[in-house]
């Protein structure tokens, strides 16, 4: 049975690593402990090794999946040590290439022709191999250069039962662990079970990197290479091949008087930027997925490769997360608590006054601190623990945003240490405010929703008798004040629903359309209170 004798060797590594050592034996039960030292070997051992190298030498001798997993897991620093965080973060994604054959075979079936057919040279030695693919320089009939990516054999069996003993590991730790509900345990596990089955579909990669190509087509900051269709499948996938420098080979950077404070600016615009303006952002950002094209040293630009993990967030997020932010600025620290009640993030039921001292416990020591030493991404992060305390539940698209910004920072630090985060980022978020809600914007957003409200029109008159009954009702327990506007908000609903049906039929100007059916939204919103 090849699940057990996974489990076996999972049992092997944890007691040749020690890993009994990061489990509170004397918090469990009798039972627990007992079944734990048995699982785990005694805490005590021999060996010389910090706790945190010899957990990422235990992950890197499980194999790919466990090691993509430490990866991961590298970025939740909200429920990690730092010295393990750290640790973790070194896990290398780099494993042997599968045979050229394979490869080969895998294309083939593809694409439905042979590699001789489909491509004018292939190259037989692979690029790089890392756990779920390999890729491969090749030259199409036509005369482009390109890579293709092949997916590895047989990966998807191996992940889904290396993720099943996570699962039940996770279950397990979840039980037994005295800190189980807040470490999360089994949501992290469903999360990169999603996130690397998401791997497996190249296809879905390519889309991805053809939606942000498209969303940078003009810029100057970033460039995504092209997708070629005709040659890409869910286990293949043929991109243009760029040429750039890695972002941190700092040596040939310097050699070309690469100008890194423009560079480590670009970095923070290009990320809010995806996370602003087009809610629509790279969620990757490691070094191996990032080169430098220093074509022009003074205004370098970025190159963005491997886009199998996206992020995105909703309209709401985007404005709540802008407007934390600014407040954050401001040290506005009731504004923080407010907008996170207010959006969601934390129980309707929080202290708000509570939970704004909180926040300005965590806040005010990051804000003493000299700005060459002040860590954006860490107070975004030390925000987020102290909100899980007031059971704030975790929300994957603001994990993969608070991961990219750590990433981001880090990376811009490490190009130009006197990059100011704060400066960079504010004047970004105050425009982007502006924009947004300015008068141009605020009526060209009412004209694309006036449509939805003109099909709504014609189911009003039922929903608005419904709400007058169920406000006349005996068992309603809605306030008396708003049982006698009812009515009163149900007249103006008509008056404004026929403004906006006459508007729109009378040939007027969409915008007039949008303001109101505007109005009408607004009459219905008050009228459901």
């Amino acid at each position: 049975m090849p699940s057990l004798k996974r489990l076996t060797q999972i049992r092997h590594t944890a007691k040749k690593y020690g890993l009994a050592e990061f489990v509170p034996l004397q918090a469990l039960p009798a039972t627990a402990r007992l079944l734990t030292r048995s699982f785990l070997g005694p805490q005590k051992h021999k060996l010389t090794q910090p706790r945190a190298e010899r957990l990422r030498l235990a992950l890197e001798s499980l194999g790919p999946v466990f090691v993509k997993f430490g990866q991961a897991l590298s970025t939740r620093r909200d429920l990690l040590p730092l010295d393990i965080a750290d640790e973790l973060a070194k896990l290398q994604d780099q494993v042997p290439p599968f045979s050229n054959e394979l490869a080969r075979e895998i294309i083939e079936t593809e694409l439905g022709d042979s590699v001789n057919n489909l491509f004018a040279e292939f190259q037989a030695e692979p690029l790089a191999s890392a756990s779920v693919a390999q890729v491969h320089k090749a030259k199409l009939r036509t005369g482009e250069s390109v890579v293709v990516k092949v997916i590895r054999p047989d990966i998807e069996a191996t992940i889904i039962e290396d993720t099943r003993w996570m699962a039940w590991l996770a279950r397990w730790i979840t039980r037994l662990h005295p800190d189980g509900h807040r470490l999360k345990a089994q949501d992290v596990v469903a999360d990169y079970t999603a996130t690397i089955l998401d791997e497996l579909n190249l296809a879905r990669e390519a889309a991805n990197a053809s939606q942000l190509r498209r969303n940078f087509e003009n810029s100057d900051q970033l460039y995504v290479p092209q997708v070629y269709w005709d040659y890409t499948t869910s286990r293949v996938y043929t991109m243009e091949e760029v040429t750039g420098i890695p972002v941190n080979n700092r040596a040939q950077l310097e050699a070309l008087d690469v100008n890194f404070k423009c560079l480590a600016e670009r970095g923070v615009e290009i990320f809010f930027t995806q996370v602003l303006r087009d809610s629509f952002f790279h969620a990757d950002m490691h070094p191996g997925n990032i080169l430098i094209d220093a074509n022009n040293p003074n205004t370098p630009s970025y190159i963005a490769l491997d886009c199998a993990i996206i992020g995105s967030l909703s309209a709401d997020d985007q404005y709540y997360l802008a407007r934390n932010l600014l407040s954050i600025f401001k040290r506005d620290y009731r504004t923080v608590a407010e907008l996170h009640v207010e959006c969601g993030w934390v129980p309707p039921h929080t202290r708000v006054q509570d939970f704004e001292s909180a926040i300005r416990t965590v806040c005010e020591p990051v804000f003493e601190k000299p700005i060459a030493e002040l860590s954006f991404g860490q107070l975004l992060l030390n925000l987020f623990q102290t909100a899980s305390r007031f059971d704030m539940p975790i929300q994957p698209s603001l994990v993969l945003l608070q991961k990219t910004l750590l990433n981001i920072e880090g990376l811009g630090r490490e190009l130009y240490p006197q990059l100011n985060l704060w400066d960079t980022a504010q004047p970004f978020l105050e425009n982007w405010m502006q924009e947004r809600y300015s008068a141009s914007n605020t009526l060209q957003r009412l004209k694309d929703e006036a449509p939805g409200l003109l099909e709504q029109l014609p189911k009003l008159p039922n929903q608005m008798i419904e709400r007058l009954l169920q406000t006349a009702s005996p068992q309603t327990t809605e306030t008396p004040q708003r049982q006698v506007q009812s009515p009163l908000w149900i007249i103006g609903s008509w008056v404004l629903g026929g403004l906006t049906v006459g508007t729109a039929l009378s040939g007027l100007t969409a915008t007039a359309a949008g303001l109101s059916g505007a109005f009408l939204l607004l009459i219905l919103w008050r009228s459901a209170r």
